[in-house]
C-alpha cells in the first residue's frame, strides 16, 4: 500500500507509548509471492514440474490454480484448518519509509509435513530444497533427508536471524548445495562459530550469491566458479531475484548442464525478475531467453541450453 504522506509528520517522539494511528491510502497492489512459491514457479516456466511443498490456508485456492496453469505440483502442500496463508503486509509513504507486518499463519504448520508420503507419490524425489519456512521445519526436514537419504539443499535465507549456531549445524550438515548471499554467509560463520573449510566439510558445494558481482561456487576439491550477472540488466524491482537464480539453477543441474552453465541460467532468470514488478510477473520466452543467454554468457552457452528450452 502507499501512503501520500510522511510517517515521520504523524508521529510525535514524546507519544510513542499510546501510539494509536490509522494511514489512509490511496493504492493497493496484491501480489502473489512466498520463496517456495515463486521458485517452483520459476522451474515451472522453463518447462520443469516442480513439487511445492508447504503449509497453507483455505484461502490458497485461487493461488493453487495460478501455480497448477504454470506447471507447478501442488498436490501436496497441506492446508491449515484453522490460519491464513502467510502474507507481508507493507505500507510505504513518500520517503520511502515503510510499516509492515508479517502475518506467518498457516505457515508454522509446516512442521507437520513428512517428505515420505510425497516421494511415495510422485516415484521419488530427486532433490529437496529447503528454503526459508517455519524454523522447525527446516530442521525436520533436513533431518528427515538425511534419514531417507534424499538429495538436499539447504537455503536458509532470512531465517539465519531466527536460527542460533545449533540449529544452523543441523539444518546444512550433509547438504548437497548450500545456498546464501554474502551477508548471510558471513552470519552462518558467525552463529555456527564454523570457519569456511569446515563449512565444506559438512556440504558438497557452496552457492554464495554476490548482488550486482554475481555469484560465486566453491566446493571441497571444487576449482572457484565465479558467474557474473547477466548483461543490460534494466533495474525494475528486486523482490524474487534470489528465487528466480535458484529456479534457473537447479532447473539447469535438473537438465544435466554444468554448475556453472546452471548459474548462467540462474543468473538469465533472475534478471528477468528484476525487470518486472512482482516475483511472478515475467515469462519465458525460449528464442528471447536463448538471446539473453548468448549475450551474457557466450554462444557456446547458449547452444548448451537450447535443447531444454522450448521456443
Amino acid at each position: 500500500m502507499h501512503f501520500p504522506g510522511r510517517f515521520a509528520e504523524q508521529l510525535l517522539a514524546d507519544q510513542l507509548d499510546k501510539v494509536s494511528l490509522s494511514f489512509l491510502v490511496d493504492d493497493l497492489v496484491v501480489r502473489r509471492g512466498g520463496i517456495a512459491a515463486n521458485i517452483a514457479f520459476g522451474m515451472g516456466q522453463l518447462g520443469l514440474h516442480p513439487v511445492l511443498l508447504g503449509a497453507v490456508g483455505a484461502d490458497f485456492a485461487d493461488y493453487r490454480s495460478w501455480l497448477e496453469r504454470h506447471g507447478v505440483d501442488c498436490d501436496s502442500v497441506y492446508v491449515s484448518e484453522v490460519a491464513h496463508t502467510a502474507r507481508f503486509v507493507c505500507t510505504t509513504d513518500l520517503d520511502m519509509c515503510q510499516i509492515a507486518s508479517f502475518y506467518a499463519g498457516a505457515m508454522s504448520e509446516a512442521r507437520n509435513i513428512e517428505l515420505e508420503p510425497v516421494a511415495e507419490r510422485v516415484g521419488g524425489l530427486d532433490l529437496v530444497l529447503v528454503s526459508a519456512n517455519d524454523p522447525d521445519a527446516m530442521i525436520r526436514h533436513s533431518e528427515e533427508c538425511r534419514s531417507r537419504g534424499y538429495a538436499f539443499a539447504a537455503d536458509p535465507s532470512q531465517q539465519l536471524a531466527r536460527m542460533d549456531g545449533g540449529d544452523v549445524t543441523k539444518l546444512i550438515e550433509g547438504a548437497e548445495y548450500l545456498l546464501t548471499n554474502e551477508y548471510e554467509k558471513s552470519l552462518l560463520s558467525s552463529k555456527s562459530g564454523l570457519s569456511e573449510a569446515e563449512v565444506l566439510d559438512r556440504v558438497k558445494v557452496r552457492i554464495t550469491t554476490l548482488g550486482k558481482d554475481g555469484v560465486e561456487i566453491t566446493g571441497k576439491g571444487l576449482d572457484r566458479i565465479h558467474v557474473p550477472v547477466a548483461r543490460d540488466v534494466q533495474l525494475v524491482d528486486p523482490t524474487g531475484v534470489g528465487d528466480g537464480f535458484r529456479s534457473g539453477f537447479f532447473a539447469g543441474l535438473s537438465w544435466g548442464l554444468s554448475l556453472e552453465r546452471s548459474a548462467q541460467v540462474g543468473s538469465v532468470l533472475a534478471a528477468l525478475v528484476l525487470e518486472t514488478v512482482g516475483p511472478q510477473e515475467y515469462e519465458v520466452r525460449g528464442d528471447a531467453f536463448l538471446k539473453r543467454v548468448a549475450d551474457s554468457y557466450g554462444d557456446q552457452a547458449a547452444e548448451e541450453v537450447r535443447p531444454h528450452i522450448s521456443a
